[in-house]
């Protein structure tokens, strides 16, 4: 294991606005987990490089710096990051589990975080999509329920493939996040008609990369 990326605030600065807005993110779903079962939640975004991995890897540390068990999995099967953002191999994942023999026990690392696990992606699948609506899925994700309070999924954008929008209708909500001067209206639009269109619960949006000059610090 290598040392987690410097993009993980939440551990380099723990004192800084960045890691500040993580906690009241983590504080905002855990008011919606109050109504209703939110512990299975996918992370996706409408197009690429929105920061929607480096979201996933900062909200799960924020959850268990407070005290929480966390699984996070790496269900981007197509450019995973989680292993890197976090300073672990990928040998072996999530990809690999989904074809094991469901008695198999689950590939998880603990990372430099207490009470953080992490299903890296493993192994290129030829299929990503299938594996991630096949039934071995579902059976996955029961069994990760099991073992973590929160279990938050890391998946491909809406907009170019639908990975992360049938991985949405399967689990108990999704955050969608968005990059403040680079998502077009057009591409969250067509990522939420999307998400209509299989069912998945939106419980959020994050806004990454915002701009705010000094008058609008305040409270």
């Amino acid at each position: 294991m290598t040392s987690p990326q410097p993009a993980l605030a939440t551990l380099s600065a723990p004192n800084s606005a960045v890691s500040e807005a993580f906690r009241s993110l983590r504080t905002n779903l855990e008011f919606v987990a109050l109504g209703r079962a939110v512990q299975t939640i996918v992370v996706s975004s409408p197009t690429l490089e929105e920061s929607k991995s480096n979201t996933v890897a900062n909200l799960a540390i924020a959850f268990a710096q407070g005290g929480r068990s966390v699984i996070v999995v790496d269900a981007d099967l197509r450019r995973p990051r989680q292993h890197t953002l976090f300073g672990m191999a990928n040998e072996v994942g999530l990809s690999d589990a989904l074809l094991a023999a469901a008695e198999t026990p689950l590939p998880l690392r603990d990372s430099a975080v207490e009470g953080l696990r992490l299903l890296s992606a493993g192994q290129r699948p030829p299929n990503p999509a299938e594996l991630l609506v096949s039934p071995a899925m579902g059976d996955l994700i029961a069994r990760l329920r099991e073992q973590a309070e929160v279990v938050l999924f890391d998946t491909p954008p809406i907009v170019p493939v639908m990975d992360g929008a049938l991985l949405g209708a399967q689990c108990d909500g999704l955050l969608l996040v968005m990059e403040a001067g680079k998502t077009t209206r057009d591409n969250a639009s067509r990522a939420r008609l999307l998400l209509d269109q299989v069912g998945a619960t939106i419980i959020g949006t994050v806004l990454t990369n915002a701009k705010l000059d000094r008058s609008e610090r305040g409270y």
